[in-house]
């Protein structure tokens, strides 16, 4: 049996890929997933990770999603693409990259071997990069609960989203660019189009 197609989005928050995670993974009959959070131990680590009122190291913090990786990857994606069936998840390695390495100043190099050890040989096929620019960010979720991420201040989040453009030139053909101000179906359009030379496992 062949090992399923392992695809990921990315993208500063209310940047819409959430939603086109979802959406894609219907569309293929793949698996949806997320972090952090989407295991009952991720559950209680997501709770801490997104209580702005608890005060946490950027180390800590690292740690802790990186702790929710690794058990994500061990008991979720690396099953599900043995089993031969594709998987969709909303974020992976490159968000700690971005938040924590970027964002929040922790080592990228300290980083990058942590999650080597968490994630081991699980490397996305392609990661989907939905950019947005900041105004655009802060209209969308203006209305929205701010959680330790999300009320950060315009700062982080513009380190954030440089952290992902260098990503994204770093890591090239395995990344792809989504200009995320246009409406979500000419969104979906670009998105779909890139996606249509993946050997899914339903095609």
């Amino acid at each position: 049996m062949s090992r399923g197609i392992f695809l990921v989005f990315e993208g500063i928050d209310a940047s819409g890929k959430s939603t086109h995670a979802r959406r894609v993974a219907q569309l293929h009959d793949a698996l949806f997933t997320f972090e952090p959070g989407d295991t009952p131990l991720g559950v209680d680590l997501r709770r801490w990770l997104l209580d702005a009122s608890t005060p946490m190291k950027p180390e800590t913090e690292s740690l802790m999603m990186l702790a929710d990786r690794s058990h994500h990857v061990a008991t979720v994606i690396e099953p599900t693409l043995r089993s031969g069936r594709d998987v969709v998840s909303d974020r992976f390695f490159a968000s700690s990259l971005a938040y924590q390495g970027y964002g929040r100043g922790v080592d990228l190099a300290d980083l990058e071997a942590a999650t080597d050890l968490a994630i081991g040989t699980c490397l996305p096929d392609l990661t989907v990069l939905i950019d947005i620019d900041l105004d655009t960010a802060n209209e969308r979720r203006a209305r929205d609960e701010k959680d330790r991420f999300e009320s950060a201040d315009l700062d982080f989040h513009a380190r954030v989203r440089q952290g992902y453009l260098d990503l994204a030139r770093r890591y090239g053909d395995n990344w792809f660019v989504v200009d995320g101000s246009k409406s979500e179906e000419e969104v979906a359009a670009v998105i779909d189009e890139r996606l249509s030379s993946l050997a899914w496992s339903n095609a």
